[in-house]
């Protein structure tokens, strides 16, 4: 069953809540379900984009405030990137080792074809490529079957990292830098590929996941491996944030001493406001939802095209740094940090939805 919960006092009070476009909540005690679909913006005529996670969420709260947070990061990172579509977010609140995953991954594919194509969703956290296919059988609102998301994600964020570098020490070579790679997942162990190709041979990594960490070792036996709670505090040019959200906090941003931020992770920092602080302590950040849009941009060219063209792709991704050097163009000229020339320019767009 889907409810739209969007009108509620209690959704519209919490402080993740933006004048969301619709809020939805999907249950079926009889299996143990529960999940949310936030939609953030909408463009009448075109669908809003977000991938769906699954996570073993404290509660159900806590897991609708994270669909909330994360649909108006997508409406951002939809803008910024030239797509006409407003952001989204699914989250289906369990473990993903749960049993009974498939009975959960169909029952919320259902729900998402009952909004009609309203919002189109693909893999997040907790959630891996096969299971495209069994949502794929409950409705045709499902992307990311080119199966290269990772692949574009990786690649916007590499040239992220080059136009930063380029800003910081007039040259874009990530040869004679160095590194630390916070998770390396998926998007972490493609960007240190693409580094290492490049040359580079400074590379700190971190993951909560031993064997993670064990296979890294395996293919680059270069990188120096740090604590997950040290890696932060490192001495290095770039960090890069490639797990999950709010690793710049209160707490954490006073330990930095990098030149750079730009990393695969949604949500980076904790609260806009820390982007003021990176500003003033002279750290440069490209907003992680402009460095991370590679895989979006590519499930939306699979979605508007029926013959994917991985060149046409690659050329929209690349277009990730002209959106960066305006933003920092724009926070040397207003004397703001970048985050917010970011945000002022996204909204600008899908406000006039």
């Amino acid at each position: 069953m889907i409810t739209d919960i969007t009108n509620n006092p209690e959704i519209r009070a919490l402080p993740e809540f933006e004048n969301h476009n619709g809020v939805f909540l999907l249950e079926n005690k009889d299996i143990g379900f529960k999940g949310y679909i936030s939609i953030h913006r909408k463009n009448p005529t075109v669908p809003s984009f977000g991938a769906t996670r699954m996570w073993a969420y404290k509660n159900g709260i806590e897991g609708l405030r994270d669909s909330l947070r994360l649909s108006r990061m997508m409406s951002y990172k939809a803008a910024l990137a030239g797509l006409d579509c407003g952001g989204g977010k699914g989250v289906i609140i369990a473990n993903p080792t749960s049993p009974n995953r498939e009975e959960l991954l169909r029952e919320y594919a259902k729900n998402v074809d009952l909004l009609k194509g309203k919002f189109i969703t693909g893999t997040d956290v907790g959630l891996c490529q096969r299971d495209l296919a069994i949502m794929k059988e409950e409705t045709p609102y499902i992307v990311g079957f080119n199966d290269n998301s990772v692949e574009f994600t990786t690649l916007g964020i590499y040239n992220a990292i080059q136009v930063s570098l380029q800003k910081v020490f007039s040259t874009k070579d990530v040869s004679k830098r160095s590194f630390a790679i916070q998770g390396v997942g998926n998007i972490g162990a493609g960007l240190i590929k693409l580094l290492s190709d490049s040359g580079c041979r400074i590379i700190y990594v971190s993951d909560i996941i031993p064997e993670k960490i064990k296979m890294i070792k395996e293919k680059f036996p270069d990188v120096k491996i740090v604590d997950p709670k040290e890696i932060h505090k490192l001495e290095v040019d770039v960090f890069c944030p490639c797990a999950l959200g709010g690793v710049i906090n209160e707490k954490t941003i006073q330990d930095l001493r990098c030149k750079i931020v730009a990393g695969g992770a949604n949500n980076q920092l904790e609260k806009e406001s820390l982007g003021t602080v990176l500003f003033e302590k002279h750290i440069l950040y490209a907003p992680d939802y402009i460095a991370n849009a590679g895989g979006l941009i590519s499930v939306f060219d699979e979605y508007s095209n029926k013959i994917y063209n991985k060149d046409t792709v690659s050329a929209k991704v690349m277009k990730i740094k002209d959106i960066l050097n305006e933003i920092f163009i724009g926070s040397d000229q207003n004397k703001k940090a970048t985050n917010i020339i970011a945000n002022e320019i996204a909204e600008k767009k899908f406000n006039n939805f």
